[in-house]
């Protein structure tokens, strides 16, 4: 009832807005599923207060964390699309499904580390993604980092074999489910806030994810093996309504593109910093973690599904070849 009220008061507050005009001071939502203090969370805080600072007071965004008023990622993307709420953050995962682009980032093990996948996103081909977000009514204003995902699982995992048969969560990304049955898993596709519950009543076996999600949405406790064995980089944005950005003043947007912009160094900084502190905490926690030491049976396992996908993405691809040979 408390979101249900929230999310009529965001709509009722934007629609005023949008039918007088640019006001001198605008009152605007972001979403974000994730709770308070977690580093994407920490960081759309930040740009919240930053474009506060460089619209001179003429932007007021309050961030609605937790899922609060979207619930999940994909509903989130569809409220900002009707202008309902005007900014979100969520995974390339969730988004792909609006925008078929981002959905090169669901090819297992397209890069070899964080500094490969940060050379392709500040690059004039990562641009070019968040420019074309407006197609799907969106405006692309940044990326933000999420490490490299891995699975976790309520029985023993030591390697590949270990996840053959296994009911895997996974978002609701045809790609990534087909990574998971070429893995061996059994993909379940289920929203965030459904894993704690199926992890404790066994519906499912296990997830895949990165260490500050395992740590900080409590499934460590119901899946208790984690194996680090590192087969996505799903990069997350912060967009924007196109309807609203389509209202604003020419200093308001461009307050907006530089607390982006600057939001972004913020985040990558308390990303890499809890990301190892997550870590730490889950071993502390009684969490098994197993370093894979060699990727190549997992490469090998997709290599026919990344084959199939290549010719879908050329253009994505010999950009991620060029920022890979950058150094």
């Amino acid at each position: 009832m408390i979101a249900f009220c929230l999310r009529l008061f965001c709509g009722l507050l934007l629609s005023a807005w949008l039918g007088r005009g640019a006001l001198a001071q605008t009152e605007l939502g972001l979403a974000e599923v994730h709770r308070r203090g977690y580093p994407t969370e920490l960081a759309v805080e930040e740009f919240a207060r930053l474009a506060h600072t460089y619209s001179h007071g003429t932007l007021n965004v309050t961030v609605f964390p937790d899922g609060e008023i979207t619930g999940n990622e994909r509903t989130a993307v569809e409220m900002v699309q009707k202008g309902t709420i005007a900014f979100a953050r969520v995974s390339t995962g969730a988004l792909g499904a609006f925008n078929a682009r981002l959905n090169v980032f669901g090819l297992p093990y397209l890069f070899e580390s964080q500094r490969h996948l940060w050379r392709f996103l500040e690059g004039p081909y990562g641009r070019k993604m968040l420019d074309e977000l407006a197609s799907s009514g969106l405006v692309g204003l940044c990326w933000y980092d999420a490490g490299a995902r891995s699975f976790y699982a309520r029985k023993p995992l030591k390697g590949l074999a270990n996840l053959k048969g296994l009911r895997i969560r996974t978002q609701s990304n045809p790609l990534i489910m087909r990574m998971v049955q070429m893995l061996g898993g059994d993909p379940v596709p289920l929203g965030t806030g459904q894993v704690p519950g199926a992890l404790e009543n066994g519906s499912i076996d296990g997830a895949e994810n990165n260490a500050p999600s395992l740590l900080a949405l409590g499934h460590y406790r119901f899946a208790r093996y984690y194996l680090l064995n590192e087969h996505l980089r799903l990069p997350e944005v912060l967009f924007m309504s196109k309807v609203v950005w389509d209202r604003m003043s020419a200093e308001q947007r461009d307050a907006i593109r530089r607390a982006a912009q600057e939001s972004v160094a913020f985040q990558r900084e308390r990303w890499d910093a809890f990301e190892a502190e997550a870590l730490e905490t889950l071993v502390k926690a009684g969490v098994e973690v197993v370093r894979v030491e060699d990727f190549e049976p997992f490469r090998r396992a997709v290599k026919k599904l990344v084959d199939e996908e290549t010719p879908r993405y050329a253009e994505a691809l010999r950009a991620v070849e060029a920022a890979r040979r950058k150094r």
